[in-house]
C-alpha cells in the first residue's frame, strides 16, 4: 500500500476524475455499498468506485494499480462467496450500468456489466426474444455468464457462455480490449467459463432467441409424495423435448397466497415445469404430475420475465450453497435426495434442488471450460436463513446433501453454485485438461493476480 499522503491524493484524484461516485469508509453510503447478497460476508473495502461507464471503470483500475489494490468487482453482488468484495480492495461497482440494447434484427443484445437477469428479459421480452438466465432475476448477468450461465432455457438455448458473441474488457492494465471469435480468440475461450479472473467485463453481447410464448406448471405435494415425484419428473425430461426444463425443490410453505394457511411454514416437495411454448402442450407434457396427489396447482401462461422471479430471494440472509452434478438418477440417489430434505432447516428460505439439464446443454461446444456440461441432473442445496444461530445446523444440512449425491458425481461442478471449497473443486469446475491453459491466459492479461477475489486462476 502506498504512504498514506500518496493514497490521499489518489483518492481525491479519483474522487475528481470519475463521473460515478466514490465512497471510502468514513463516507454516508458506505456500507451500504459493501451489502452483498450473503449476509455472512462481511468485508471492509479500501475505496468502492460505483462506475457510470467504461472510462470510469479504467480510471479505477489506474487508481488501484497506482496504490498496489487488488480489485474486487461487483455487477450483481450475488455470488454466495463474497466475490464482489475484499478486505483492503478496490471494489468496481458496476451497478449504475446497466442499460440493455436489444438489435431484434440481428437477434442479438448488448448487456452493460452491472445489468441483472431482470433488465436483460425485461429488456428482450417485449420483442418475443430471450436468451439463456439464471434462475433469479437479481442475478447479475457478467459474473452469471462468464462462469457459464444455466437456467430455465438452457436444455433449449444451451448454456449462456453458449450464446456468448463477444466481452467488451478493462484489463488489470486498465486498458480496454475486445474478445470474440476472430478478436483476441484465446481470451474469448477463457471468458466461456474462466470466470472474472482476466478482467472487468463492462458490457457483454448475446445471441438471442424466438420465444413468443412460455407457460409452467407448478406442484406443491406433501414431502411423503416426493420420491414419486422425482421418479415422475425424470421421465418427463427423459422423454420430453428439449424446450421444457423446470426443477424439483423442497422449501418451506411460502405466502398464504400461494398455498393453503395450514401449510405456510411447512416443509413441502415442489415440482415445476417450465416450457418454451404454450399452456396446452406442457399440459400434456405434465399429465403423469398432476396425477399425484398434489396441494396446490398452478399453470398457464407467464411472461418469461415473471418467471425468473418466482425464486427470488431478498438480500441480507445467510447463505451456504453447494452442488454435485450426477451422471445418472437411479431410484437409490431419488431415495437419499428425498431423505436428506427432511435435515433442512424449515421455515427459512432454504432450498433442495434439483435440476435437469441434457439437451442444447450436452449438446453444446465442448471445447469450453464448462466440464459438468455432460452431467444430466444438477443437486444443489441452497441454505438461506437469517438467524446466526442457525448456521451450523444449515451448512451442515448442505453438506448432507451433497455427500447423499457424491457416489453418483461425475466430479465436474458449476463454480457460481458453490463458494470456496478449496482447489480440487476449483479444478472439477473447469476442468483439469483446461487448468494450465486459462493458467496461460491468466498470465497474459492478469500476471499480478489484481483479479483474485474469484474463483482464482493464477497465472502460471
Amino acid at each position: 500500500m502506498a504512504s498514506s499522503s500518496k493514497a490521499g491524493s489518489a483518492l481525491a484524484a479519483l474522487r475528481e476524475d470519475l463521473v460515478g461516485e466514490v465512497l471510502a469508509p468514513e463516507d454516508a453510503g458506505y456500507d451500504e455499498a459493501r451489502t452483498v447478497f450473503n449476509a455472512m460476508i462481511d468485508r471492509r473495502p479500501a475505496v468502492v468506485a460505483q462506475c457510470a461507464d467504461a472510462v470510469d471503470v479504467v480510471r479505477a483500475v489506474r487508481f488501484a494499480r497506482d496504490l498496489d489494490l487488488p480489485v474486487a468487482v461487483r455487477g450483481g453482488g450475488h455470488s454466495v462467496a463474497g466475490a464482489a468484495l475484499g478486505d483492503g480492495a478496490l471494489v468496481v461497482d458496476l451497478r449504475r450500468m446497466h442499460r440493455v440494447t436489444v438489435d431484434p434484427a440481428a437477434e442479438a443484445v448488448r448487456i452493460e456489466g452491472g445489468a441483472t437477469i431482470g433488465h436483460l428479459d425485461r429488456a428482450t421480452g417485449p420483442y418475443g426474444l430471450a436468451t439463456t438466465g439464471g434462475r433469479a432475476s437479481t442475478t447479475g448477468i457478467g459474473g452469471f455468464v462468464l462462469g457459464g450461465g444455466t437456467g430455465w432455457l438452457d436444455r433449449a438455448f444451451g448454456l449462456a457462455v453458449d450464446n456468448l458473441l463477444g466481452v467488451e474488457l478493462v484489463t488489470a492494465d486498465a486498458e480496454r480490449v475486445h474478445a470474440n471469435a476472430d478478436e483476441n480468440p484465446e481470451l474469448f475461450w477463457a471468458l466461456h467459463g474462466g470466470g472474472g479472473n482476466f478482467g472487468i467485463a463492462t458490457a457483454l453481447t448475446l445471441e438471442l432467441h424466438e420465444l413468443p410464448e412460455f407457460s409452467i406448471v407448478l406442484l406443491m405435494c406433501l414431502p411423503e409424495f416426493g420420491p414419486d415425484v422425482v421418479r415422475t419428473f425424470r421421465e418427463i425430461m427423459r422423454t420430453g423435448p428439449d424446450e421444457v426444463s423446470g426443477a424439483v425443490l423442497y422449501l418451506t410453505g411460502p405466502a398464504e397466497e400461494f398455498v393453503p394457511p395450514a401449510l405456510v411454514g411447512r416443509l413441502l416437495c415442489g415440482a415445476l415445469l417450465t416450457y418454451a411454448g404454450g399452456e396446452g402442450d406442457l399440459r400434456k407434457l405434465a399429465e403423469p404430475l398432476l396425477a399425484l396427489p398434489h396441494e396446490v396447482e398452478l399453470a398457464g401462461d407467464m411472461p418469461y420475465a415473471d418467471v425468473q422471479c418466482m425464486l427470488d430471494v431478498p438480500f441480507g440472509l445467510r447463505n451456504h450453497w453447494s452442488a454435485e452434478y450426477p451422471t445418472d438418477l437411479p431410484d437409490e440417489l431419488v431415495d437419499a435426495f428425498c431423505a436428506r430434505a427432511d435435515g433442512m432447516p424449515v421455515p427459512t428460505r432454504s432450498r433442495q434442488i434439483l435440476f435437469p439439464q441434457g439437451g442444447a446443454v450436452a449438446a453444446g461446444p465442448h471445447e469450453y471450460p464448462v466440464p459438468y456440461r455432460d452431467a444430466p441432473w444438477a443437486v444443489h442445496p441452497l441454505g438461506i436463513w437469517a438467524d446466526p444461530a442457525e448456521d451450523e445446523r444449515a451448512m451442515d444440512w448442505v453438506r448432507n446433501v451433497r455427500a447423499a449425491a457424491r457416489p453418483w458425481s461425475g466430479g465436474a461442478v458449476y463454480l457460481n453454485f458453490i463458494g470456496d471449497e478449496g482447489p480440487q473443486r476449483l479444478r472439477a469446475g473447469l476442468g483439469e485438461g483446461n487448468l494450465l491453459r486459462l493458467e496461460k491466459v491468466k498470465r497474459r492479461y492478469d500476471p499480478d493476480n489484481v483479479f483474485r477475489f474469484n474463483h482464482n486462476i493464477r497465472p502460471v
